[in-house]
């Protein structure tokens, strides 16, 4: 039996406020520095390791999957490096639900294909210096915790943060000072699963669900740690923050 997926990339979503780009390119393909968005930390894992990669898809998933998938690497075309090297898995929430199912409705829809512990990273943000360590990873396995954010500083789209960080590194509900969550994430199995989150693993009904009352939740009880990430990081959610990042 194959080993669950170490890493999960957010490529789901419609991308609106990126339209007209996003009418018919999935924005986890839109290029930046001469990549498509989603391969920056596809390649940045598979450095370090993390090989065992699913991309779930919704919004004109068949071009991730034509250009990231087992067709790209027949065709000679791929645009992943060394790709034999990964073991990509898809969880296609478009052809099995007509739609993507938010982020904690994506990640339980996974579930049964994802390790124990694993990386889940939105294939829209940008981040070309992070690193995916396999220490930091071991270290969030073994504090038992169910999960463990980067937070960044606060960008202008973003003023008031989302969560603040304690003395102990336990990520706060509220907080005099706080940062915007990342998306880049280690979770724990038990995260997607009672009390946190009712869906059945597989999500077999489709079901929709955001990931902040889970990690909300879960932070009340102490089960979510949290440290600030200062390097380049661009949520590249509008045409102008790409153009801008394509700018010499």
């Amino acid at each position: 039996m194959t080993a669950g997926a170490q890493a999960m990339i957010l490529a789901a979503g419609r991308g609106e406020r990126m339209r007209p780009l996003t009418d018919t390119c999935p924005k986890p393909l839109l290029m930046v520095r001469g990549k498509p968005l989603m391969q920056w930390p596809m390649q940045a894992l598979a450095r370090e390791g993390f090989t065992r990669q699913l991309v779930n898809t919704a919004w004109l998933g068949e071009q991730i999957e034509d250009q990231i998938g087992l067709k790209s690497l027949l065709d000679g075309h791929s645009l992943l490096q060394n790709q034999e090297q990964l073991a990509l898995t898809f969880s296609r929430e478009g052809q099995d639900f007509g739609a993507a199912l938010e982020t904690a409705g994506g990640i339980v829809r996974a579930l049964p294909q994802l390790a124990e512990g694993f990386w889940v990273v939105a294939g829209d943000v940008f981040a070309p210096d992070f690193r995916f360590s396999q220490a930091v990873a071991d270290r969030f396995m073994a504090s038992g915790k169910l999960g463990h954010l980067w937070l960044v500083p606060n960008p202008d789209h973003n003023p008031r943060g989302d969560f603040g960080i304690g003395p102990d590194g336990l990520a706060l509900n509220q907080a005099d000072v706080r940062y915007t969550f990342s998306t880049i994430g280690l979770y724990r199995r038990a995260l997607f699963g009672p009390p946190y989150c009712d869906i059945p693993p597989g999500n077999p009904d489709g079901l929709k669900a955001p990931l902040a009352p889970l990690l909300r939740a879960a932070m009340d009880n102490q089960q979510i740690t949290a440290e600030l990430y200062t390097g380049p990081w661009t949520d590249v959610g509008t045409p102008e923050r790409l153009a801008q990042l394509n700018t010499p």
